[in-house]
C-alpha cells in the first residue's frame, strides 16, 4: 500500500475540516440552531481549511502544526461542550441555564428574558447516545492526526 504524500494529506486535512462544517449547516438548514459553544467550534475549522489552501498553494510544509493546532482546538472545545451538554461540569454562564434558587421575582424575569434562544446545556440531537459535539471531538482528533502526519511526512511525498 502507497503511503499519502503531503499534498493528499494537507489535502484530507481541509477537506475533512470542511466536511464538518458543511455537515454543521446542513443540520443548522434542518431546523437545528447553533448555540454559541456550536458556533464557537466551526472558527478553528474555517482556520485549518484556509491554513490548508495556503499550505497548498505556498508549499510550505510547516503550515500543518498550524492545522493540527487548529484542529486539536475545535476537538478540545467540543470535549467541553459534550461535557456541558452531559452536566458533567458548568458551561458559559452566557449559554446555559442558571439556578433560580434565592433569587427575586424581578431578577428571575429579568434571568429569563436574558437566557439564550438556543443554550449550550441542551442536546438538540442525539444517536446512540452520541452529540454533534461528541461527533465534532471525535473526527477533530482524527483530523488533527491526519495534520501532524502531513506536518511529517516529506513534502515531496
Amino acid at each position: 500500500m502507497k503511503k499519502l504524500d503531503w499534498k493528499t494529506l494537507v489535502a484530507l486535512a481541509a477537506g475533512g475540516s470542511a466536511a464538518l462544517l458543511i455537515g454543521a449547516f446542513i443540520f443548522q438548514a434542518l431546523g437545528y440552531a447553533p448555540c454559541k459553544m456550536c458556533l464557537w467550534q466551526r472558527y478553528p475549522h474555517g482556520v485549518a481549511i484556509a491554513v490548508g489552501a495556503l499550505a497548498l498553494i505556498l508549499k510550505q510544509k510547516w503550515m500543518a502544526w498550524i492545522g493540527a493546532l487548529a484542529a486539536l482546538a475545535t476537538a478540545g472545545i467540543g470535549v467541553f461542550h459534550s461535557g456541558v451538554e452531559r452536566k458533567l461540569w458548568d458551561g458559559p454562564s452566557s449559554c446555559t441555564g442558571g439556578s433560580t434558587s434565592g433569587i427575586s421575582t424581578t431578577d428571575l424575569m429579568d434571568q429569563i428574558m436574558s437566557a439564550p434562544l438556543v443554550r449550550c446545556d441542551e442536546i438538540p440531537w442525539e444517536m446512540f447516545g452520541v452529540t454533534m459535539a461528541n461527533l465534532n471531538a471525535l473526527f477533530s482528533v482524527a483530523l488533527a492526526v491526519v495534520w501532524v502526519l502531513a506536518a511529517t511526512r516529506s513534502a515531496r511525498g
